[in-house]
């Protein structure tokens, strides 16, 4: 089986354990179930497939079901639209990305280096392929973290917020952060399952924090659009952020994030001070080391 179809495979396994039969719509049978979720059977009836069809797939076998059964499967499993999106590019209803050579490093063009300057009063941070952290205003580097001060290879923000103890500290709902940069390191894999960067960054991911690799196992995906973050910054305490991201016009991996706060609240007051600390002081103060509190 090669990876894209054990993708596949654990994908579907995992979307059928998590559906509540009763909630499918089916009634009892008087049967025990021995795992949770719905049977191979249930899904292929709701679908509208054979049971044997519907087998060859989850099993990864080298089947390409039409739209019309993606989208019943899609519906029978409970699948949100990052879901769906996730489970056409398993399949392949979506179009193949171009392969990416090794030197295709991605570059943040000058306008946006401006844009980001523009945006001063604002957090605001742009991420490219597998999370990689490409760019960051004075606000995003005072709030978060000065990116540009870590090696190269590992200006990555599913690195940093596993195996940076400064991020663990940071977010005060660590676990939900976390969790949804797994999501979304899921999702690009499922779009690009060949990529080698994004495969080394979760073998190295996997190897070196528990939770990402029980996260992992679960086969969940998401795809970022909007939310909240709350955080307890060493400088101005507690604050919450609201995110909208923008994927930039020619070039679909690249997205801008930008943090907002809502009017007159003590989390804009915060950001506010931060921004004029920093607007008047070269570097900030070294953070506590976490391990000396």
């Amino acid at each position: 089986m090669n990876k894209t179809n054990q993708e596949l495979a654990d994908f579907l396994r995992r979307a059928r354990s998590q559906i509540d039969p009763a909630r499918a719509g089916l009634p009892p049978d008087g049967r025990v179930r021995r795992v949770p979720g719905l049977r191979r059977e249930e899904v292929a009836r709701l679908v509208g497939v054979s049971t044997d069809y519907y087998a060859r797939l989850e099993q990864g076998r080298r089947i390409t079901p039409s739209a019309a059964v993606v989208e019943a499967i899609g519906r029978a499993l409970g699948l949100d639209a990052a879901g769906r999106a996730h489970l056409n590019d398993l399949i392949g209803l979506t179009s193949t990305p171009t392969p990416r050579r090794t030197h295709d490093v991605q570059r943040v063009r000058p306008g946006l280096y401006q844009l980001l300057d523009a945006l001063d009063g604002e957090p605001a941070l742009i991420l490219g392929r597998r999370t990689d952290i490409l760019a960051a205003n004075r606000m995003a580097k005072a709030l978060f973290t000065d990116f540009d001060q870590l090696p190269a290879a590992h200006r990555n923000y599913a690195r940093w917020m596993f195996l940076d103890g400064d991020a663990r500290a940071l977010f005060l709902d660590w676990p939900d952060q976390a969790r949804a940069a797994v999501e979304s390191l899921r999702f690009e894999v499922g779009r690009n399952p060949d990529d080698r960067a994004t495969t080394d960054l979760v073998t190295e991911l996997r190897g070196h924090s528990r939770e990402f690799d029980q996260w992992w196992e679960q086969h969940r995906v998401h795809q970022r659009t909007h939310g909240s973050k709350r955080l307890r910054h060493y400088l101005v305490g507690d604050l919450t952020v609201e995110y909208e991201t923008l994927t930039l016009p020619g070039d679909p991996e690249t997205t801008l994030f930008i943090y907002t706060t809502e009017p007159e609240s003590p989390s804009r007051r915060a950001i506010d001070i931060l921004a004029s600390w920093t607007a008047t002081t070269p570097t900030l103060e070294p953070k506590p080391n976490i391990a000396e509190q």
